[in-house]
């Protein structure tokens, strides 16, 4: 509608003689706009950044930039705006992008996030105010009243405004603002610019009305969330919001962070500038490569970090591994990262964890926020705001920042390393690395994991003999697997229990040395060892060897019982009940060939490759 409006004008200029106006000199200066070709809309950095790769390899000029709401703009230029148009036409005729691909303004986009370090945006902006400049000192007035439909002139004052000073209206009173009927109401909307037509789509789509792309069409998809969202609200579905209906809806929408205190934070020693929200959390203390905010209102578990150090690849893909070790980033969520970049997810029942860093000029810079689970109005929201504002300024954190502070073995510069719940001692059975460790580290685990790293599952369990068998998710190359012997240990003969004592607090198992007491158990129980043997808790479902290595059974935890053990006392799953076991897993077990007794040196070593920790995470 616009364009034909434009050329009537010209058309009726032309037919009159008259020299040409400001709508002309603005069609010559729009020629050396700068602008882009938008191609894809994503979701997320992660769909983002894969689509441009994917775009990279074969198209030039391809660049992406955040669209607000959460959304992310691919898209090609800068061009000239009559190069924008011939580059549209022939690469969308060529099939080499969609048909709906258009031409996008600079003030349509955000933060320039591909490729990673240009400015190309910032310089597009720059060049086209040197130009709207140049044209305003020769007298060339931009004459956007010449090319709109009449309106009144409360019509035009209650559409000028940007989306900051509607939802300001919007937050002082609805009342305020004037009736419009239906052919005003797409009268002022008319006069909408693109951002501020996918800023209301992102708000029907937060409301729950509208499923469709981010495009600022606003097309049958559009115009149903509208007339949905009125009749929501008590107005006529008309499928046109009227301005005072937009404010209210812009309102609802922003309402959602009230009390949050959603402010521009500038914290020059970490070279960062970005929206937090201050009525949550407040600045505490420096530990680089963090700049700690932490909570201050009734928000617990809500927690900010800004991100800042020099470095490169490594140090970035060092900072990414060790973030995953961190109680404020839970195992569970999706990690992805390439060569100058990362992002993590975590969560758990209680918290959602976000982080983001990027590698630029020799300096890696983002953010953590922490936010409790459940709450995903808000949080989304609030992310929305920090990623949007995220600023990179010229500070970064020097590495002796913080190194004053309290220094822990469970301390990562300031924060909590995350632990697992339970840590017992298991043993390699076969080559590809399956684990026999106790029942009891098996209960109640989201996960668990072999050496804290290596997931495992269940294959068995022998609840009554205290026995269960792990075959980790990947396979794994061990150093050493358990033999059995072929017939009955000897009574009072030396044994060893290979085990992590400590709960992993060693990175190697220790040896406790004993004697096997019995071949049964107190009450006569066939399947159980005693042992004359000093264990710890963590010893647990570590391998009970003799002398020369082989494996006689698995040390079982300390039963609960009224009575009290004397001191020494230990029991052990025998051989044969873990042969069994294994076989109904389909497991082959190894036999010992029985050449004698080994060096102590060689027993350790042997202990050390086959014994392995395990560990059990919310």
């Amino acid at each position: 509608m616009k364009r034909i409006f434009l050329a009537f004008s010209l058309a009726v200029t032309t037919a009159l003689g008259a020299a040409p106006g400001p709508a002309l000199a603005q069609q010559r200066a729009a020629a050396d706009e700068l602008v882009w070709i938008q191609i894809e809309s994503q979701p997320s950095l992660g769909a983002a950044q894969a689509a441009l790769r994917r775009l990279s390899a074969r198209m030039e000029n391809v660049a992406g930039f955040t669209a607000g709401g959460g959304w992310y703009a691919v898209a090609l230029g800068p061009y000239r705006a009559d190069t924008a148009r011939q580059v549209l036409r022939d690469y969308t005729a060529r099939g080499l992008i969609a048909r709906d691909s258009f031409i996008a303004q600079n003030a349509q986009f955000g933060r320039q996030i591909w490729p990673v370090g240009a400015e190309t945006l910032q310089r597009a902006r720059a060049q086209n105010a040197d130009a709207a400049a140049a044209q305003a000192a020769a007298g060339q007035v931009q004459p956007e009243a010449q090319v709109q439909p009449e309106a009144s002139q409360s019509d035009a004052q209650d559409a000028s405004g940007n989306d900051a000073q509607v939802v300001a209206q919007a937050q002082t009173s609805f009342n305020e603002l004037p009736q419009e009927t239906r052919r005003e109401a797409r009268q002022s909307e008319y006069r909408l610019s693109r951002q501020e037509k996918m800023d209301l789509q992102i708000a029907l789509k937060w409301a729950g009305h509208y499923k469709g792309r981010i495009d600022a069409a606003f097309g049958p998809g559009t115009r149903g969330a509208m007339a949905n969202w009125q009749r929501e609200n008590g107005y006529e579905p008309t499928s046109v919001l009227t301005t005072r209906q937009r404010a209210e809806l812009l309102a609802q929408y922003n309402a959602v962070l009230d009390g949050l205190g959603v402010e521009m934070v500038r914290d020059e020693n970490a070279g960062i500038e970005m929206k937090m929200p201050t009525e949550v959390v407040a600045f505490y203390q420096y530990q680089a490569p963090f700049a700690h905010y932490d909570p201050i209102g009734e928000i617990e578990n809500a927690r900010v970090l800004l991100i800042s150090q020099e470095g490169d690849r490594n140090t970035l893909h060092g900072l990414y591994d060790i973030m995953q070790t961190l109680e404020i980033v839970p195992g569970e969520g999706p990690r992805e990262r390439d060569g100058n970049s990362f992002k993590l997810v975590g969560e758990n029942q209680k918290i959602v964890s976000h982080t983001e860093a990027t590698l630029r000029g020799g300096r890696i810079k983002g953010f953590t926020l922490v936010w409790p689970a459940g709450d995903e109005d808000r949080r989304t929201r609030l992310l929305d705001a920090m990623q949007d504002s995220f600023t990179r300024l010229d500070g970064v954190l020097p590495p002796t920042a913080g190194a004053d502070a309290q220094q822990s073995v469970d301390l990562v510069s300031g924060l909590a390393v995350r632990t697992p719940m339970k840590s017992r001692s298991g043993f390699y059975v076969d080559r590809s690395g399956t684990v026999v460790t106790t029942a009891s580290v098996t209960r109640g685990c989201g996960r668990i994991t072999l050496e804290g790293e290596y997931e495992a599952e269940v294959a068995v369990r022998d609840d009554a003999l205290g026995i269960a068998v792990l075959r980790p998710k990947e396979p794994l190359a061990p150093m050493a697997v358990a033999a059995f012997p072929r017939s009955a240990p000897r009574l009072k003969s030396d044994v060893a229990v290979a085990g992590y004592s400590y709960g992993g607090m060693l990175n190697a198992p220790t040896l406790t040395y004993g004697q096997l007491a019995a071949l049964q158990g107190l009450q006569g129980e066939e399947k159980l060892e005693r042992l004359a043997l000093d264990a710890m808790d963590g010893d647990a479902g570590g391998p009970v060897m003799d002398t020369g290595g082989t494996v006689l059974g698995m040390l079982l935890p300390e039963r609960e019982s009224d009575r009290t053990l004397p001191d020494g006392v230990s029991f052990a799953a025998d051989a044969a009940a873990l042969r069994d076991l294994l076989q109904e897993a389909g497991i082959t077990t190894s036999q010992a060939n029985g050449n004698g007794p080994l060096a102590p040196a060689e027993l350790t070593d042997r202990a050390r490759g086959m014994t392995v920790l395990v560990s059990c995470w919310e």
